[in-house]
């Protein structure tokens, strides 16, 4: 069982900047492929970015392609998501995902943690 809490949420301008973290526990001797997905009010969950388990392959959605990085620090058993140009379309419930296998779909995953919101004013 992997247990995932994320964080760094929080209210920010347009064109401002945030970091989210992911911490893992419980199975971290494994390196797990993680995702970031997100989902809006009344919207569908959606993939953002994904990155594999030796931290060399990464993916993103288009529509943040250029502004969001994923990354990991196995020391720490943490991935992050750096958030940049944020837009008030980028607001959503945040989440964090473990998987089996690298993929850039839901069903890859099957651990996930609680959520942490993000809020983009414009």
């Amino acid at each position: 069982q992997v247990q995932l809490v994320e964080s760094g949420g929080g209210l920010v301008q347009a064109g401002g900047s945030l970091r989210l973290s992911c911490v893992t526990s419980g199975r971290t001797g494994t390196r797990y492929p993680m995702g970031w997905f997100r989902q809006a009010p009344g919207k569908e969950r959606e993939f953002v970015a994904a990155i594999n388990w030796n931290g060399d392959i990464t993916n993103y959605a288009d529509s943040v392609k250029g502004r969001f990085t994923i990354s990991r620090d196995y020391a720490k058993n943490t991935v992050y998501l750096h958030m940049n140009s944020l837009k008030p379309d980028d607001t959503a419930v945040y989440y964090c995902a473990a998987g089996s296998s690298y993929s850039t779909h839901i069903m890859g995953y099957s651990y996930w943690g609680q959520g942490t919101q993000v809020t983009v004013s414009s």
